[in-house]
């Protein structure tokens, strides 16, 4: 069954509705933007977040002992790598215990080498634009797919490139943050759809 991955959260709200749709991960973005959070607050959203959902730390060009301290508080458990992190750095977070999703931006032919235990494609860093889904590459590693995935689309998006999970963010909010009926229908289309 394709996982799901809710990210952004930002609130004790948007953990209350995500624990009560339970995916299979739930993301903080420590890069600067719209859904930023500090070490602290993803902490203090992690201790209310469901155990057995996996915390997911979103980076860009960070230096390593910011992520590394995220790791080592457990905020969060797996590190993605959304920049253009060197693969001696993807070794040192794994060394360290975390596991680490490498992204790739854009329509692709092929996806680079990486010792990642997953990659993700995306269409742009929070962009909201899809990816020709039909041009995704096969991945050597567990693929998530994101870009402009909604409630709508994501059945299309898992029949048509059989993603080992779906990533998605805007595509769940409503204007005051995470949406429960948004996220509720995301997960159960995802579902359905795999």
């Amino acid at each position: 069954m394709t996982k799901v991955k809710i990210c952004g959260l930002m609130t004790a709200a948007d953990v209350a509705i995500v624990n009560a749709a339970h995916p299979d991960y739930a993301g903080f973005v420590f890069a600067p933007g719209r859904h930023h959070v500090t070490l602290t607050k993803a902490q203090e959203l992690r201790a209310s977040l469901a155990p057995d959902i996996i915390s997911v730390g979103v980076f860009v060009d960070t230096p390593l002992d910011e992520m590394l301290a995220a790791v080592s508080s457990k905020a969060i458990s797996v590190v993605q790598l959304h920049g253009s992190e060197p693969e001696p750095i993807v070794q040192l977070l794994q060394e360290r215990g975390a596991k680490v999703i490498r992204v790739f931006k854009g329509n692709r032919t092929a996806l680079p080498q990486t010792s990642a235990d997953f990659v993700m494609v995306d269409a742009g860093a929070g962009s909201g634009q899809t990816l020709n889904w039909q041009q995704v590459p096969s991945a050597a590693k567990p693929l998530f797919l994101a870009g402009g995935l909604t409630p709508a689309n994501v059945g299309a998006a898992i029949a048509t490139v059989h993603p080992f999970a779906v990533d998605v963010s805007s595509g769940v909010e409503g204007k005051h943050g995470k949406d429960p009926d948004l996220v509720a229908a995301f997960i159960n289309n995802a579902r359905a759809a795999s």
